[in-house]
């Protein structure tokens, strides 16, 4: 798990049938300084985070397929929680 900052919203005419009906995130993963670091990713988002918001996002492959419900899912990372700060 890490933190990321939300920094904006994918939309996509076209995808894999398994992402119909998810919200997909641009977000930048975060230091222990709490700065940008590394490339960003899109995440699948299931608690309707906000630009501007902190999240703890995951990479588990296992847990992205089980909050899809579909085994042939291409996703990988995905939300968590929103930090309260």
């Amino acid at each position: 798990m890490q933190l990321a900052k939300v920094i904006g919203h994918a939309t996509s005419t076209i995808k894999h049938a398994s992402l119909q009906g998810w919200r997909l995130l641009i977000v930048h993963q975060m230091n222990v300084a709490r700065e940008p670091e590394g490339d960003p990713l899109v995440v699948v988002d299931k608690l309707g985070c906000a630009v501007g918001h902190t999240v703890v996002i995951d990479s588990d492959g296992k847990g992205a397929r089980e909050l899809i419900g579909s085994e042939k899912t291409p996703a990988r990372w995905y939300t968590v929680a929103i930090v309260d700060e």
